[in-house]
C-alpha cells in the first residue's frame, strides 16, 4: 500500500484521455546468514555471481520434478539492456541469447498499474502476452517438461534482472501434440521465484519444510482488518513498528508466520525504499533473530514489496529489495507484491489469500497460490474476452477495465522460496494445524 495519497487513474473515473506511461524506481544493503544445505535443489559449487554473472550449471542435479528457469540481465553492443535464458529439467533444456525480443519491458510490469497516469490493465494484459508470444523457444521447453511431470512440476523461476518480468503471467499456447492446456503460467504449474540472496551464496533455495508456529505481525491502522485472517490462530499483532521489531528478535514464542500489513514506497534509490516507517537501510540494520532461529513465513501485504533494484548508487553490483532483505536475515519463504496493493478490493485480495494459506497446512506454499489464480482466472472467464479500452463512442470501459484489473491482482503475489515449503499455524486453542488435504 503506498504512503501517498491513492489517486486512480483516469478510466477509474470514467475519463477517456489517453494514458502515458510512467518511469519506474529502486533501493537496497546487506547482514550475514550462513550457508545452508539444498536437499531437493542441489547444484555444483561456482563462484558467487553479481548481476548478469555466470551462468548457473546445465548439470546441476534436481529432484525428480523440479525445474529451474535462470534469468540473468545482459546488454547489447549498443548499451541495450536485455536478458538471457537457461533452463533445465532432467535432461530436457532450453538456453535463449539476448536479443531485440528480450529487453527490459517496462510497460507489461504489473508495478505499471494503478499510478495515477498509468497503464490501461487490458494493454498490460494484452502487452503480457505479445512479449510471451516472443518466447518461443522458451514456452516450447515449458509445455516439454508440463508434458513430461504434469501435477507433479515444481518452477522455480531464479530471475537476477530486476525487471519485473510477470513470469507468473507468462502465456503458454495449447500444444495438442503433446496434450498440454494453454494459460497464464501461474495458474497452470506451481511456480516459486528466487534471487540471488548475498551472503547466503549462490545456490537455490533450501528446503525450508514447515514453517511452524504463532503470527507475529505488524499492522498499520489503515490495515487493521487484516488481524481478523489471523483470529483462528495464536497471534501477536503490533501497532507500532518498534515493539513489533523487538520482539522480533527476543520472542521465545515459535513463530511461523511473520506478517506486515503496511505502506510501502518504491524509489531509484535505496533510500526511496520503505516499509511501514522504517526504511530498507533502517530494517536492514535489525538482527531479526526469530526468523534465522525458526525459519518463518513472511508476508508482506504492502505495495511494491517485491521489487528490486540495481545497486550501484551505493558502491554494489546487486540487486536489493524486502524479499532478499527478508531472505537474507533467515525467512523460510516470502510472500511479496509485485505492484500496487493500495484499494480495498487489493487488500481483501491478500487477506483471502493469506486465509488459504493458513487453513491449507500440509499443502506448499506455491501450490495455493497457484490454486488462487486458478480461481481468479476462472472468475474471469476465457481470456479471449478481453475488454477493448473504448467502446464505439470513445469511452473508457471503465468496468471492463476493474475486471482485468482484479486478474491482474490475483497474479500479482509472488512467493520466493522453496517449492515445497508449508505453512502450520499454532491453533488458538493451542492444538497444531493439521488440515484436511495433502499435495
Amino acid at each position: 500500500m503506498s504512503g501517498e495519497p491513492q489517486r486512480g487513474p483516469r478510466w477509474l473515473t470514467g475519463a477517456g484521455t489517453a494514458v502515458r506511461r510512467t518511469g519506474l524506481p529502486g533501493l537496497r544493503a546487506a547482514a550475514r546468514r550462513p550457508v545452508l544445505a539444498v536437499p531437493a535443489l542441489r547444484r555444483a559449487q561456482e563462484p558467487p555471481s553479481g548481476l548478469g554473472g555466470t551462468e548457473a550449471h546445465p548439470d546441476a542435479h534436481l529432484d525428480d520434478g523440479l525445474a529451474v528457469l535462470r534469468v540473468l540481465r545482459s546488454e547489447s553492443a549498443d548499451g541495450r539492456q536485455g536478458y538471457r535464458l537457461h533452463g533445465w529439467c532432467g535432461e530436457l533444456s532450453v538456453t535463449c541469447a539476448s536479443g531485440p525480443t528480450r529487453l527490459t519491458a517496462p510497460a507489461v510490469r504489473l508495478a505499471a498499474l494503478r499510478q495515477e497516469e498509468g497503464e490501461y490493465p487490458s494493454e498490460v494484459l494484452r502487452g503480457i502476452r505479445l512479449w510471451s508470444d516472443n518466447q518461443r523457444e522458451l514456452a516450447h521447453w515449458l509445455q516439454r517438461i508440463r508434458a513430461r511431470h504434469g501435477e507433479d512440476l515444481r518452477l522455480v523461476v531464479w530471475d537476477d534482472t530486476g525487471f519485473d518480468l510477470p513470469w507468473e503471467l507468462f502465456w503458454l499456447p495449447e500444444d495438442t501434440a503433446l496434450k498440454t492446456p494453454g494459460g497464464p503460467l501461474g495458474a497452470l504449474t506451481v511456480l516459486a521465484r528466487w534471487t540471488t540472496v548475498r551472503d547466503l551464496g549462490p545456490g537455490l533455495p533450501p528446503d525450508t519444510g514447515d514453517c511452524r508456529g504463532r503470527v507475529l505481525g505488524y499492522l498499520h491502522q489503515d490495515m487493521a482488518e487484516d488481524s481478523d485472517v489471523f483470529a483462528p490462530y495464536t497471534h501477536r499483532l503490533h501497532r507500532r513498528m518498534t515493539p513489533f521489531l523487538r520482539e522480533l528478535e527476543a520472542t521465545a514464542d515459535p513463530t511461523g508466520l511473520v506478517y506486515l500489513g503496511c505502506h510501502g514506497t518504491y524509489g531509484d534509490t535505496v533510500p526511496h525504499l520503505t516499509l511501514g516507517d522504517r526504511t530498507w537501510a533502517e530494517l536492514n540494520g535489525e538482527a531479526m533473530t526469530v526468523l534465522r532461529r525458526d525459519r518463518s513465513l513472511v508476508c508482506l501485504n504492502a505495495c511494491d514489496s517485491g521489487r528490486f533494484v540495481d545497486n550501484r548508487a551505493q558502491g554494489e553490483e546487486a540487486l536489493r529489495g524486502f524479499a532478499e532483505l527478508f531472505l537474507r536475515k533467515g525467512a523460510g519463504g516470502c510472500i511479496v507484491t509485485s505492484g500496487k496493493v493500495g484499494d480495498g478490493e487489493a487488500r481483501e485480495m491478500v487477506r483471502r489469500l493469506m486465509g488459504e494459506v493458513a487453513d491449507h497446512p500440509r499443502r506448499p506454499v506455491p501450490q495455493t497460490l497457484r490454486a488462487f489464480r486458478g480461481r481468479a482466472l476462472a472468475e474471469f472467464g476465457p481470456l479471449t474476452g478481453v475488454p477493448r479500452v473504448r467502446d464505439d463512442d470513445g469511452r473508457v470501459d471503465s468496468a471492463g477495465q476493474k475486471r482485468v484489473l482484479r486478474l491482474l491482482y490475483a497474479f500479482m503475489f509472488h512467493y520466493y522460496g522453496h517449492p515445497r515449503t508449508t505453512l502450520r499455524l499454532t491453533r488458538a486453542d493451542g492444538r497444531d494445524a493439521r488440515g484436511g488435504e495433502g499435495w
